[in-house]
This record gives C-alpha cells, sequence and structure tokens, in this order.
C-alpha cells in the first residue's frame, strides 16, 4: 500500500514545478499549458516521486519515478485525482495516455473512445459513456445523402451560414455538431443558440451537441508530442477516429470544412481530413470561405469588432440574430468578457 503523501502544487511553486517537469521529461512527456490542478507525491527527502494532473473533466500527465515504478503510486494518484474531481462535481472523467499504458488504464475502469496508433489513447471512466452517446445519434439517422459538418461558432458569422447553407444544400441532411466545451470567450449555452438561431431556415440541418467526444484545439493534449506538427497531425487522426465512428451511427458519407486561408494550424489539419477520410468512406469538401469588404469573414475578426465596440463593422459579418443579440442586455457579460480578454484573436 502507497503511503506517500499526495499534496497540491500552485503555480508559485518554481521548486516543484522545476521538480516536476523533470520528471515527466524522463517519461517523455512534458507539461500540458492547460492544467488547473497539479499534485506531487514525495518522498522521505521532500523530492517528487510522482506526478499527476487535472484539466476540466480529465486527467493528464502522469510520471513516477522508475525507482519507484512496480509501488502502486500511480494508482494512488488516479485515486486522489478522481476524488478531486468528484468534489468538483466532475464524475464523468477522461484520460488520454499513451498507447503502452491503456491497459493499465482499464484496469482503473477506464474504457477505451479511441486510438492514434502508436501515439495516444483517448479513454473515459463510462463503459456506456460514448456507446450511449452513439445510440442516442442513431435515432436521428435519416434517409438519403448524409453530410456532417463541426463549429466551434466563437460566435456564430455570416462565415459560418454560408457554410451550413452550402454543405446542407448538396445532402439530404446536415448533422452539424458544434462544440460543447466551454474553452471559448463565447458560453457554449449562447453559441448554441446563435447556431440554431442562425440556421433555422434551413430545414434539413439537424443540431447536435459534440458532448466530450470531439475535442477542441483548446484541450487538446500536447504533452506526449515533440513538436507543433506533430500536436496537429494527432489531433487531427484522434478527430477522425472519433468522427468515424459518429459518422458511421448516421450514415454520414461527407463531411463539409471551411477552407483556412490565414491558420497554417487549421489548413493543416483540413489537408490530413481530405487525405484520410476517404480511408473510412467519407468524402472531405474543402469550402471557399465568405468574404466581406474583399477579405475572409472570420470569428477572430468578429471578436475584434466586439472588443472595439464596432457595431457597423459587426453588421457585415454576422447575421441578424447574431447582431441582435450582441446589441441587446443578454450580452452585457459576454461583451465585459470579451473586453478583458487581450487578444482575442486566437481564442
Amino acid at each position: 500500500m502507497c503511503e506517500y503523501p499526495i499534496s497540491q502544487v500552485y503555480p508559485s511553486d518554481k521548486r516543484s514545478l522545476l521538480q516536476i517537469d523533470t520528471l515527466l521529461m524522463k517519461e517523455g512527456v512534458s507539461r500540458d499549458g492547460n492544467l488547473d490542478y497539479i499534485c506531487a507525491m514525495r518522498d522521505d527527502n521532500d523530492d517528487i516521486i510522482a506526478t499527476g494532473s487535472c484539466f476540466g473533466p480529465t486527467l493528464r500527465c502522469f510520471a513516477v519515478s522508475r525507482e519507484h515504478q512496480g509501488e502502486g503510486l500511480l494508482n494512488a494518484l488516479i485515486s486522489h485525482l478522481m476524488e478531486v474531481q468528484y468534489a468538483r462535481g466532475n464524475t464523468h472523467l477522461f484520460l488520454y495516455t499513451k498507447t503502452k499504458s491503456a491497459r493499465f488504464f482499464g484496469d482503473l475502469g477506464f474504457y477505451e473512445i479511441a486510438r492514434v496508433d502508436g501515439t495516444l489513447v483517448f479513454m473515459e471512466n463510462r463503459k456506456s459513456g460514448f456507446p450511449g452517446y452513439l445510440k442516442e445519434l442513431e435515432k436521428t439517422k435519416r434517409d438519403g445523402v448524409c453530410a456532417a459538418l463541426v463549429m466551434n461558432a466563437n460566435p456564430f458569422t455570416l462565415g459560418h451560414q454560408y457554410l451550413v447553407e452550402t454543405a446542407a444544400g448538396a445532402c439530404d441532411t446536415l448533422h452539424l455538431f458544434v462544440l460543447s466545451e466551454d474553452a471559448s470567450l463565447v458560453p457554449f449555452a449562447v453559441r448554441k443558440r446563435l447556431v440554431q438561431e442562425g440556421v433555422a431556415h434551413i430545414p434539413n440541418v439537424v443540431l447536435h451537441d459534440s458532448g466530450p467526444y470531439i475535442i477542441s484545439n483548446a484541450t487538446f493534449p500536447s504533452y506526449f508530442l515533440k513538436d507543433e506538427a506533430a500536436v496537429i497531425k494527432s489531433h487531427a487522426r484522434l478527430d477522425l477516429a472519433v468522427f468515424t465512428k459518429i459518422a458511421r451511427a448516421l450514415g454520414v458519407t461527407e463531411r463539409y470544412v471551411g477552407e483556412e486561408p490565414t491558420s497554417q494550424v487549421t489548413g493543416l489539419y483540413n489537408q490530413i481530413m481530405v487525405r484520410e477520410l476517404p480511408q473510412a468512406g467519407i468524402a472531405c469538401h474543402i469550402l471557399p470561405r465568405r468574404e466581406a469588404g474583399g477579405k475572409a469573414i472570420s470569428a477572430s475578426t468578429v471578436r475584434q469588432a466586439l472588443q472595439a465596440g464596432d457595431w457597423k463593422l459587426l453588421e457585415t459579418l454576422v447575421p441578424d440574430t447574431t447582431y441582435r443579440y450582441f446589441t441587446g442586455p443578454e450580452a452585457a457579460s459576454v461583451l465585459e468578457r470579451i473586453r478583458r480578454a487581450g487578444n482575442v484573436a486566437h481564442y
């Protein structure tokens, strides 16, 4: 039985964080930029011999000193982190682990959602979690040509509306997924509402929450990977592994994405989808972006207009439904959040 104490490590504790970074590096892992709880296990000399972390409902960044492996320290860390999560009200938990460690976490009660062979496995602590999500999606399955589109819509713009209209016009049913994670300046409840109002005139759109299964750039783990290109490729491949299972449940044979003329990250992501989705029997279509004033409409530009209070520019970039929301009293708290955010282009 493990008897080493476990304690929280705070951002101000530079000495402990340095020890944690050294321990993680020995295991080929770097400390993730998205962490909201870090803990460490210390020996009698106050040296850190094991560590683990959380971000939202996920467990991340595990490492145990090689001198202490096989002593049950990782089990104790997982138990501690699960207690922290339960105390926060998070009972549906997720983790990312290297493929070689997936069996160990399976023994601890985690179930595989999807994997990128040779890199990582995405897991959850509910056996019926992802299968149950797919079962609910199956209830919305329709005959004919079915397509899918995934968006964050932070917030919903005329560009998003154009993508939906174009994709919906090319199929019998368009399954539109809105990212559920609250990792954006505009909260999920508002983003979903604006999408819903902005596509209400398109009869063949079926709107879905992504749930926790379609992962955004903000929360995808980068700590297993050596460089940015590897992070992008692994994120895309994990997204495709999850999406392929969703597509099968819905009978989706087409996926639509927006062209990304300015972001190298999204451009590479799109290239991977175009190359690899057809291998799963899903055609991938990159649609050109709608323009305003000779420039592609982007949510970044909209957030900048909101931050500056440039209502005249905003009116040229968003549907009436989005414009009415942001010029009404309901938007006060969201607008304050955007104004205080500093650089809003990268949210």
